[in-house]
C-alpha cells in the first residue's frame, strides 16, 4: 500500500487530501482513490441547563489531566471502602462466635490478628501489582495478560459483584449506625438506605476530583475521630477506668449453640475478612492519581493499610474487653463510643456521624472503580460498549447509574440488613485477590526467562529483566495462596448462609460476559471489509407512501418519495369506505400522477394490512432491489401532543428493522395541531 498525506489550509477547514493504492479495495478505472477530509473546529458551546446545575459544567476532553487527584484525596476516595470496614468486621466475627456463648468473645482479638497479618500479605502483593501495571492494574488487566481471557472474565464477574455488594452493604451498614442513636427510623432503613445511594451516585456523576474533594473532609473526621476513641479506650483500659457495656442490647439470634471448634473459628475468620475489602481498589484506580502515578498510588496503599490494620486491631481488642454483644439494634462501634465515653453525649455522637459518614462514603470506592473496570471490560468487549463512554463530567457516567440501579435493588430485596448481605460478600474480594497473585506470579516468571536486554510487549505493561524477579515470585505466589485458602474457608463455612448464591452468581456473569464478547466478534467479523470486495450496486428502488390522509404532510413526503426514485406506490388502507371516497378525489389533484393502491381492511385494522403488504413485497424483491418506506410524521409543537397521533413510523421500524432489503424513512412536518384537518393521523 501506498499512501502520501498533505494538509491545506481553506478558511475555517483543514483540507486532508489522501491519495491510497491496495488491493484490497474496490478501485477505480486508474486505480487511484482521492478522499476529501476536512477538520472544522467546533464552536458550540454546551448551555447551561439543570444538568449543568445538578452536576457540573460539561468538561472538555482536554481537561481530563487537570482531573487527576493527591494521594490525600486518593485516601480519600480509594480507602473508604477498606477504612469503613472497621465499623462492622469485629461485629461480623462476634456474631459467628456468639454461637458457642459470650466466652468464646475472647477470641475475637486473636482472629483480628491473624486477619491482620492476611492485610499485610495482601498489602506486599498489590503494592508489586501497582509498580508493574503504572496504568491501572487490578485483577482484570493482571488475568487478562498472564492467564487468559477465561480467568480475566472471572476476574472482572467477581470485581464487578464486590463492587455492587460494596454500595449495598456500605449503606446498609451506614444506615444501622443512625439506627442505633435513632431508633424512631428504623422502619425506614430501606428508603434512608436507597436515597443515600442516590445522593452518592449525583456526587460522583460530578467527577472525580470534585467527589474526591467532596469526600477527603469527612473521610479525614472520621480517621480523627477514631483514632482519638480507641486512644482513649486504650488509656481508660490501662488505668483500669474503661468499665463494660451498660445497657446492653439484645443479642443476635443465634440458631443452635455450638462448641468452639475449628470450624466455628474459621467461619469466624472468614467473616471478619470483610475489612480487607476495598485494598484492591487502588491498583484498580492508579490512572487518577498524579504523576507519579505509580509511586503516589503505592504510598497511598501502604497509608490505608496501616490506618485500617491499627483501627481494626484497637477496635476488637476494646470491643471484647468492655463485653460488647452483636446486635441487630445497636451496633459494637455505638457500644464501644457510649462506653469510652460514658454516655450517649456529644462525643457519643461525634463517633456515630463519622462512622455513619465513612461507611456510606465507603460505596464512593465502588463509584469510582465499577464505572472504570465496567469501562476496560466494555473497550475489550466483554460489556455492552456504551460502558465505555466518558459523560460530561469526565465520568463513565452510564457505568455509575447502572451500579446505582443494582445496588438499591439488593438493599431492597435484603431489606438493609449487613447480617444478611455479608455471606454473599468477601467471596468475590478473595477470588479477584488470588487471580491477580497468581497472575503476578506468572508474570515475574516470565520476566525471569528475558535477558537482560530484551522487552517483551503485552497489552496491558511493558516487560523488561528484572534480577529480583524470584523474590517478588515467590511475594506473589504466597499471596495467592493465602487468599486461595480464605477463599476456600469462606465458601465452606458460609455456603449455607448464602455464600452459594455467589457461587452460582459468578459463573452467570462470566457466561454472560463471553457472550456478549462472542456477538460483538460475529458482528466485527460481518462487518469487516477485508473480504468484501465491492460493495452490491443497488439498481432498483421501489418506493411505498403509507397514506391515511391527504394533506400538506402527505405532499410534503411524496415529493420527498419521488426524489429518491420514479418507482413510488402510496397505500391507504380502507377502514371506511367513504373517507376512501375523499383520499381518491384529493389524490386526482394531488397524487402527481402516482399510482395508489387500496388495501381493505374489514376487521378495521390499521397497521397490519399495511404491514402484511410490504412483508410480501420483501419476499419477492429482486437481490439488487430496495424496498424504502417514506412514512409522514408530523411533529407537534409539544411533546405530550405525540399523544395524539398513531406513531406509525415507530410502528414500522420495529417491525422491519429485522427484514432485510427494507428501509423505513419517516419525513418530519412541523405542524400546529389545531391546523390539521380531521382526516390527518
Amino acid at each position: 500500500m501506498a499512501s502520501w498525506l498533505q494538509l491545506l489550509p481553506e478558511g475555517d477547514f483543514l483540507v486532508v487530501l489522501l491519495k491510497e493504492q491496495s488491493s484490497s479495495m474496490p478501485t477505480t478505472n486508474d486505480d487511484e482513490r482521492r478522499t476529501t477530509v476536512l477538520y472544522r473546529p467546533a464552536t458550540y458551546t454546551p448551555p447551561r441547563t439543570w444538568r449543568s446545575w445538578l452536576l457540573g459544567r460539561p468538561l472538555a476532553t482536554a481537561d481530563a489531566p487537570h482531573q487527576t487527584i493527591s494521594k490525600r484525596v486518593g485516601l480519600a476516595v480509594f480507602a473508604s471502602d477498606a477504612l469503613s470496614s472497621t465499623a462492622y468486621a469485629t461485629q461480623e466475627i462476634l456474631v459467628i462466635l456468639a454461637a458457642a456463648g459470650i466466652g468464646a468473645f475472647a477470641l475475637a482479638f486473636p482472629i483480628s490478628i491473624a486477619i491482620v497479618a492476611l492485610l499485610i500479605i495482601v498489602t506486599v502483593s498489590y503494592e508489586q501489582t501497582i509498580h508493574a501495571y503504572p496504568s491501572g492494574g487490578g485483577a482484570y488487566i493482571v488475568s487478562r495478560d498472564n492467564l487468559g481471557d477465561l480467568s480475566a472474565q472471572i476476574a472482572g464477574a467477581a470485581l464487578l459483584t464486590d463492587y455492587i455488594l460494596t454500595v449495598s452493604v456500605s449503606m446498609s451498614a451506614g444506615v444501622a449506625q443512625i439506627t442505633s442513636a435513632f431508633p424512631g427510623i428504623y422502619p425506614f432503613r430501606v428508603l434512608l438506605a436507597v436515597g443515600l445511594v442516590i445522593l452518592v451516585m449525583l456526587i460522583n456523576l460530578r467527577g472525580v476530583k470534585e467527589s474526591g474533594a467532596a469526600f477527603a473532609i469527612p473521610t479525614y473526621y472520621f480517621i480523627v475521630v477514631m483514632f482519638i476513641t480507641v486512644g482513649i479506650g486504650m488509656v481508660r483500659y490501662a488505668t483500669g477506668t474503661l468499665g463494660t457495656v451498660t445497657n446492653a442490647p439484645p443479642i443476635a439470634d443465634v440458631k443452635a449453640l455450638q462448641s468452639i471448634s475449628l470450624f466455628l473459628i474459621l467461619h469466624a475468620f472468614a467473616s471478619g475478612t470483610a475489612a480487607l475489602t476495598g485494598v484492591e481498589a487502588i491498583s484498580n484506580g492508579i490512572t487518577a492519581f498524579k504523576e507519579p502515578r505509580s509511586r503516589n498510588a503505592g504510598v497511598t496503599l501502604i497509608w490505608m493499610s496501616a490506618v485500617l490494620g491499627t483501627l481494626f486491631l484497637c477496635i476488637s481488642f476494646l470491643s471484647v474487653k468492655i463485653g460488647a454483644v452483636p446486635s441487630e439494634f445497636e451496633t459494637v462501634i455505638s457500644q464501644l463510643a457510649r462506653t469510652i465515653f460514658g454516655g450517649t453525649n456529644i462525643l457519643y455522637l461525634a463517633v456515630i456521624a463519622g462512622t455513619t459518614v465513612i461507611l456510606i462514603m465507603a460505596t464512593n470506592t465502588s463509584f469510582a472503580d465499577f464505572p472504570r473496570l465496567s469501562a476496560l471490560l466494555a473497550a475489550d468487549g466483554f460489556l455492552p460498549r456504551y460502558l465505555a463512554f466518558r459523560g460530561s463530567r469526565l465520568v463513565f457516567s452510564r457505568g455509575i447509574v447502572a451500579l446505582t440501579a443494582i445496588a438499591c435493588l439488593l438493599i431492597i430485596v435484603f431489606q438493609a440488613s449487613v447480617t444478611a448481605l455479608i455471606p454473599l460478600y468477601a467471596i468475590g474480594v478473595f477470588l479477584s485477590f488470588t487471580l491477580s497473585q497468581s497472575g503476578m506470579a506468572r508474570r515475574w516468571h516470565k520476566i525471569g526467562r528475558l535477558q537482560p536486554d530484551e522487552e517483551l510487549v503485552e497489552r496491558g505493561s511493558t516487560l523488561h529483566h528484572d534480577p529480583r524477579w524470584q523474590i517478588k515470585m515467590v511475594i506473589n505466589g504466597f499471596g495467592a495462596i493465602c487468599t486461595a485458602i480464605v477463599m476456600l474457608i469462606f465458601v465452606v463455612t458460609k455456603f449455607w448462609d448464602g455464600a452459594w448464591v455467589v457461587l452460582v452468581l459468578i459463573p452467570l456473569l462470566v457466561l454472560m460476559l463471553a457472550n456478549v464478547h462472542r456477538y460483538y466478534k460475529q458482528l466485527a467479523t460481518q462487518l469487516s471489509l477485508e473480504t468484501y470486495g465491492a460493495p452490491p450496486v443497488i439498481a432498483r428502488k421501489r418506493v411505498i407512501l403509507p397514506v391515511s390522509g391527504v394533506h400538506q404532510g402527505t405532499v410534503q413526503a411524496l415529493r420527498f418519495a419521488r426524489s429518491l426514485s420514479s418507482d413510488v406506490t402510496a397505500v391507504h388502507v380502507s377502514v371506511d369506505p367513504e373517507q376512501v371516497a375523499r383520499i381518491e378525489a384529493k389524490w386526482e389533484i394531488w397524487g402527481e400522477g402516482v399510482r395508489l393502491v387500496i388495501l381493505d381492511s374489514p376487521y378495521r385494522l390499521l397497521h397490519e394490512p399495511l404491514m402484511d403488504y410490504i412483508a410480501e413485497l420483501a419476499r419477492n424483491r429482486q437481490s439488487n432491489e430496495t424496498i424504502t418506506v417514506v412514512v409522514p410524521e408530523f411533529v407537534p409543537a409539544r411533546r405530550w401532543q405525540n399523544l395524539m397521533h398513531t406513531q406509525a413510523a415507530l410502528t414500522l421500524r420495529f417491525a422491519f428493522r429485522t427484514v432485510p432489503g427494507v428501509v423505513i424513512m419517516d419525513v418530519p412536518y412541523q405542524v400546529n395541531p389545531t391546523h390539521l384537518e380531521e382526516d390527518s393521523v
